[in-house]
């Protein structure tokens, strides 16, 4: 096995501990309560959805981060296609955001 950081399989682990929330109404509850970690969107997200949990994760001050997967690879990892995830556990979080680029929330204004 290689020492190349797997998102999918990252990703799966949490779902299974049930750790993992899934679509825009989820993650938006999880970040509103404090429950989110960290936020995580597909490389295929649409500009539109990508800027309104742009704006969630600012107002709520959870980090946002770019899982370098499609919602398609993430769909076969998870086994539900989705273009944004929640981690909802600390130790999985601090494993994801240690490999993957963050994407920068502030100054975008009021968006919504």
């Amino acid at each position: 096995m290689s020492g190349k950081f797997n998102a999918g399989g990252l990703l799966s682990m949490c779902r299974r501990a049930g750790k993992l929330c899934m679509g825009m109404d989820a993650v938006k509850g999880a970040c509103y309560t404090g429950e989110a970690a960290g936020v995580y969107v597909a490389t295929d997200l649409s500009e539109k959805s990508l800027k309104e949990v742009k704006y969630v994760c600012y107002k709520n001050s959870v980090r946002l981060y770019d899982v370098g997967l499609t919602m398609q690879e993430i769909g076969e990892s998870i086994g539900k296609r989705a273009g944004i995830l929640a981690i909802c556990d600390g130790g999985f979080n601090k494993k994801a955001r240690s490999e993957l680029e963050e994407i920068v929330t502030d100054g975008i204004g009021d968006a919504f």
